[in-house]
């Protein structure tokens, strides 16, 4: 691994042990919505509305939130596109879409053994 993508990670509180990088992952992708807008966001870019539609059931209060969080993570990108009306578009970086077999991993493990409500 090069110094550069060395300098590139994440600080982690649990830094050394065998175990922080599961930990360490979790943490970010155990927040209920996070996996569900990564993956949204692999797919296309999109405005904070029509992400709110893409990820159903999320309100604007917790998106913003996520969104906040994710792009402190280095996970998605934030980029203002208007001014007037204020629009902006969100985009997965490279880090973020690194997280794509995980999530798809995480949604077929789901599809395999979880119950569907009826």
């Amino acid at each position: 691994m090069s110094d550069s993508e060395t300098d590139d990670r994440l600080e982690v509180w649990c830094a050394g042990e065998e175990w922080c990088p599961i930990t360490a992952t979790a943490t970010i992708l155990g927040k209920k919505w996070h996996p569900v807008i990564i993956h949204r966001l692999i797919t296309e870019e999109r405005g904070f509305n029509d992400l709110q539609r893409a990820v159903d059931g999320i309100s604007s209060k917790v998106l913003s939130d996520s969104l906040e969080q994710l792009e402190d993570h280095g996970l998605v990108a934030r980029e203002v596109v208007s001014e007037k009306p204020f629009r902006v578009e969100y985009s997965v970086t490279e880090r973020g879409a690194s997280l794509e077999p995980v999530i798809e991993s995480m949604r077929e493990w789901g599809e395999t053994h979880l119950a569907a409500e009826e």
